[in-house]
């Protein structure tokens, strides 16, 4: 996995009815862009992430 600060990280529900989490990527503190990733989210919550198989990294612009 691969991400820029600016970049979104979006954890998929792993359970009926949770919904997906998605934060801004605001420090990458692994080599070459690797996890793992301090993450602030929409309520204001930072916390520090290594994503699993249920993330993905969203970069902007890139749709």
């Amino acid at each position: 996995m691969h991400a820029n600060v600016g970049d979104k990280l979006c954890t998929h529900g792993r359970t009926v009815g949770q919904k997906d989490r998605v934060g801004e990527i605001i420090e990458v503190l692994g080599r070459d862009g690797g996890p793992p990733y301090r993450v602030r989210f929409d309520d204001g919550h930072e916390t520090l992430i290594s994503p699993g198989p249920d993330t993905v990294v969203e970069h902007p612009g890139a749709r």
